[in-house]
């Protein structure tokens, strides 16, 4: 049994060093196209790897729906958009039943698939759609597949959501249900880049040649690497420090003084998710299991989402992002 164990030992080994190698190269690829935000390209990698989805929170023009179309040509995955709007219908997005009839004048129903069977979905700027609509992704998020007319229809494999969502808080917009949020794996803001990226930027994308993206890897090799994810060991003190950090954002005693400021906060779920992440880490920076930095650098996108503050806490001023650091302060 000692001598199958390290023979299973070498082969994640040997595994975790092949997919972390691929990794990078994808990572690399989407830096040639995607200028200054190389955070936000790594957690949403972070997110792929996990087997999650991601939520993109940014103003309008700082490279979301290019980061998307760049995802699916490296990672080889089938990626589709779709563009949330009001008027915006389940059935725009699931598909629908149309009753075809044949030569005989016979009568039957047909499936027509919507965008949402792709391996990469992008659901742009998912608030503008009504919550009737945005629930029509719960399903598909948490089970991969859905239903329509009572039958069962299974999603591609991998299936991923990273939807987009304007800050500006305009007319015709929808807040996220709390149960939507929660499938999420990971809320990843998306900010300015800095003068040197914007000037790179210039100068990159307005010449009368244009950095496209390439493919790195495929579909079923993502499949694999996220798999070995799932494999990789992790030590109890990081299993510790996920415990701790995720109960003491709920309110009770385990918050300490926190606790006053929060309203509710992240259920087991969460927990499911950092501990995914910090794995996905951990192989995208060619390590074989994860740290407690790792832990305390993915608590603030996995757990944010999944939070609210108290009415005398908002009134004082206090963040939800002030509060996540007050906790991980008592890690580490």
């Amino acid at each position: 049994m000692a001598e199958s164990a390290e023979k299973l030992e070498d082969a994640i080994v040997r595994s975790a060093e092949q997919v972390s190698g691929q990794i990078r190269a994808a990572k690399d690829a989407i830096s040639n196209v995607i200028f200054g935000q190389d955070k936000v390209v790594e957690n949403t990698l972070v997110t792929i790897l996990s087997g999650g989805h991601a939520l993109l929170i940014g103003v309008p023009g700082l490279a979301k729906t290019k980061l998307v179309e760049t995802l699916g040509v490296t990672l080889g995955l089938d990626a589709k958009r779709v563009q949330f709007t009001p008027d915006l219908m389940p059935s725009d997005i699931l598909g629908a039943e149309v009753l075809d009839e044949s030569a005989g004048g016979k009568r039957s129903f047909r499936f027509i698939a919507g965008p949402v069977f792709a391996q990469l979905l992008m659901a742009d700027e998912i608030n503008r759609a009504s919550p009737r609509t945005q629930s029509a992704l719960l399903q598909a998020m948490q089970e991969q597949h859905i239903t329509v007319a009572g039958a069962r229809h299974d999603l591609p494999k991998p299936f991923h959501v990273l939807a987009t969502q304007n800050p500006l808080e305009q007319e015709g917009t929808y807040p996220l249900p709390e149960a939507q949020l929660d499938r999420f794996l990971m809320e990843i803001d998306v900010d300015y880049p800095d003068r040197d990226a914007e000037r790179r930027i210039l100068f990159e994308t307005t010449g009368a040649e244009e950095s496209a993206a390439k493919s790195a890897m495929t579909a079923d090799a993502l499949i694999a690497a996220q798999r070995l994810v799932r494999r990789l060991p992790v030590g109890d003190s990081v299993v510790e420090a996920i415990l701790s950090l995720v109960r003491s954002a709920r309110p009770g005693p385990e918050a300490g003084e926190a606790g006053k400021l929060i309203a509710w906060g992240p259920g087991p779920r969460a927990s499911q998710s950092l501990m995914l992440a910090v794995r996905a880490r951990a192989l995208l920076d060619g390590r074989l299991a994860p740290s407690i930095d790792d832990v305390l650098d993915l608590a603030e996108p996995v757990l944010k989402h999944r939070m609210a503050l108290t009415f005398p806490a908002r009134a004082e001023g206090r963040t939800i992002p002030d509060v996540i650091r007050q906790l991980k302060s008592r890690i580490g």
